[in-house]
């Protein structure tokens, strides 16, 4: 009885110590109670030594893989690929233990195999490619991609391709001392027997599992600290990561504190690049503003900067270049501009000016004086030149809201405008229109505002302003650097590229 299970393909389980063992059974003693295998795998690796012995106290499980019939016994025996523990891939098998017969097991490729002559490289003999050879073929396709893990994957994979390929290919004739050098060229590169190619599929978890990566970032963390370069990193370590506007290269460090005051600041503001902006007493700006006079920044150069760089702001403000372009003339803004009779009225009516010019409807307000300063004269001339509107009754103005209100209604010195009617009328009005308001060169916070501005524009250097100015915006209104350090300020132009830039409270 023993000698029927010769030939057999078997798996025999020897617990977790010895593993799973697989091969053809090649002896079988009932004396001394061992089975044999012939080319035997062990959990899946084929082993070194040719045949392995087990006692039967040793055999935890024992399973038959593939049992041959009478006389076919080693009609696989010839291929390797078949004792991997997959019984009969592309071989037909005789009739099983139980007498009912396995079924045919076709090939994986997709015609039956035939017997078509093949001419050789080297000699001009015919060979004959058997059903085995066509099994060894499909087998091999099946398994090229666990192959491609070895480390020989390219060297083994032009061998398949020159022995295994279709059985209608036909080679062609080499001859001659040429084919010769490269015959033995390619049993150089291609030589390697087909028996070493693994068959079994590659272990990643396993092999990954192997690997100790803190271990190996460690040892190179250590053998760096050692040798004094630049570490790496661990994987804890999140290498330094920088925004668009960050420079990459080491610099010096920025003087966030350019502008120096003779006194102390009362208020302080920061521009959006963090450069430290101080505020001054109205003594101290007015003194600046006569020193500028007195070396030629005249009034009214100092009236069109001031109105250039309101009507600027006032555009943004309005919108830009999303409402004002030639295709929304339907849309045309409105702009209700409050003066006084004094020089904060006259830089109004100059960024009204401007604002016409832009194609903004600009409705002025100015009460009827019976002496009017020279700069208002001048400046209301050629206000008149342009399509804006003025009004001296609070009655003429829209009753509809503006898109915008821009005030220079008070003053520093002059507090007493505000006890008069018409100033009255104009506050009341525009805290009932409830458009948003721009205030140009407001007072500093000890003095009272009646209307509520959203946006305030200061001039050359904020003043110390409160609450109700809203956003603090900054003008460059041309002074020149030297005349700052004249009246003892270290000054340092914070505008960059731009004239009107926002600062912020600290």
């Amino acid at each position: 009885m023993a000698t029927d299970w010769l030939g057999s393909i078997v798996s025999i389980n020897c617990g977790e110590s010895l593993g799973v063992y697989q091969g053809r059974v090649s002896a079988v003693d009932q004396v001394s109670q061992t089975i044999s295998l012939t080319r035997p795998f062990h959990n899946g690796v084929k082993c070194l030594v040719p045949e392995v012995t087990f006692r039967a106290g040793d055999i935890t499980e024992l399973k038959i893989l593939e049992i041959p019939g009478p006389g076919d016994n080693r009609q696989c025996g010839d291929l390797p690929q078949t004792e991997m523990g997959i019984p009969g891939v592309g071989c037909q098998v005789g009739p099983s233990q139980n007498g009912t017969g396995k079924a045919l097991k076709k090939p994986m490729s997709s015609s039956a195999p035939q017997s078509i002559p093949r001419r050789t490289d080297t000699k001009n003999q015919d060979i004959i490619i058997s059903p085995q050879q066509q099994c060894s073929k499909s087998y091999m396709d099946r398994h090229v991609e666990t192959l491609t893990q070895s480390k020989g994957f390219r060297r083994r994979h032009n061998s398949w391709s020159s022995s295994s390929r279709h059985p209608n290919q036909v080679t062609p004739k080499k001859s001659g001392l040429k084919n010769g050098q490269m015959k033995s060229k390619d049993d150089e590169c291609f030589g390697d027997d087909i028996d070493e190619i693994p068959d079994t599929d590659f272990d990643f978890e396993g092999n990954l599992a192997l690997f100790d990566k803190a271990a190996v970032f460690e040892e190179i963390e250590t053998y760096e600290r050692r040798s004094g370069t630049r570490s790496r990193g661990t994987p804890n370590e999140k290498p330094a990561r920088y925004r668009h506007d960050e420079n990459i290269l080491e610099s010096e460090p920025i003087v966030y504190r350019r502008i120096v005051v003779p006194q102390n600041a009362n208020k302080e503001f920061c521009t959006d690049s963090g450069l430290v902006v101080p505020s001054v007493s109205y003594e101290l700006h007015k003194k600046l503003l006569a020193v500028a006079e007195k070396h030629g920044l005249t009034l009214e150069r100092r009236l069109e900067m001031t109105g250039v760089c309101a009507s600027q702001m006032a555009l943004s403000l309005l919108g830009g270049p999303n409402r004002l372009n030639p295709k929304n003339v339907h849309q045309r803004p409105t702009v209700a501009l409050l003066c006084g009779p004094h020089v904060k009225g006259a830089q109004g009516i100059s960024c009204g000016r401007h604002l016409s010019n832009h194609d903004v409807h600009v409705i002025l307000f100015l009460p009827n004086f019976v002496k009017m300063l020279e700069s208002i004269t001048n400046e209301l001339n050629l206000f008149s030149k342009t399509q804006g509107q003025q009004v001296s009754n609070v009655k003429d103005l829209p009753d509809s809201p503006v898109d915008l209100v821009i005030n220079c209604l008070d003053c520093h010195e002059n507090a007493f405008l505000r006890d008069q009617p018409w100033y009255k009328a104009v506050v009341d009005w525009a805290n009932q229109n409830r458009a948003p308001v721009l205030s140009i060169d407001p007072p500093i916070s000890e003095m009272e505002q009646g209307i509520d501005a959203k946006w305030s524009l200061a001039l050359g250097l904020p003043l110390p302003l409160g609450e109700r100015a809203g956003r603090v915006y900054l003008c460059d209104i041309g002074i020149p650097q030297k005349v700052f350090q004249e009246v003892g300020i270290n000054y340092h132009s914070p505008f960059g590229c731009k004239f009107v830039i926002p600062l912020h409270s600290t």
